[in-house]
């Protein structure tokens, strides 16, 4: 079982930006595509950006030109750039790796508020 470590959540107000960081244990990051999801209160886990082990991207249409995924093969971590960040982007964002397995991180909150 792979152990995911999210990191760099915070509170921004509107406009602002983040940097979020999943880090993986193991050392067969380089293989699998990556995950990046939220949950906001009341409402269900949606998908926000992936990124496949050779770099091909995919983003929800929602924070298409605003969000930026990437990894760091070397580094077994992947992330998430979150730039003109708006209120409803408020919610609990998880790391899934390999995409589409069981396999989450514990969360990093993100709140977008004035």
């Amino acid at each position: 079982q792979v152990r995911l470590v999210e990191s760099g959540g915070g509170l921004v107000q509107p406009g602002g930006s983040l940097r979020l960081s999943c880090a993986a244990s193991g050392n067969t990051f380089s293989i699998n595509a990556m995950g990046w999801y939220r949950q906001a209160p009341g409402k269900q886990r949606e998908f926000v950006a992936s990124i496949t082990s050779g770099g091909r991207t995919m983003y929800a249409n929602s924070v298409k030109g605003r969000f930026t995924i990437s990894r760091d093969n070397d580094k077994n971590t992947g992330y998430l750039q979150m730039d003109s960040l708006k209120p409803e982007d408020t919610a609990v964002y998880y790391c899934n790796y390999p995409r589409g397995a069981n396999s989450w991180g514990q969360g990093t909150q993100v709140t977008v508020s004035s």
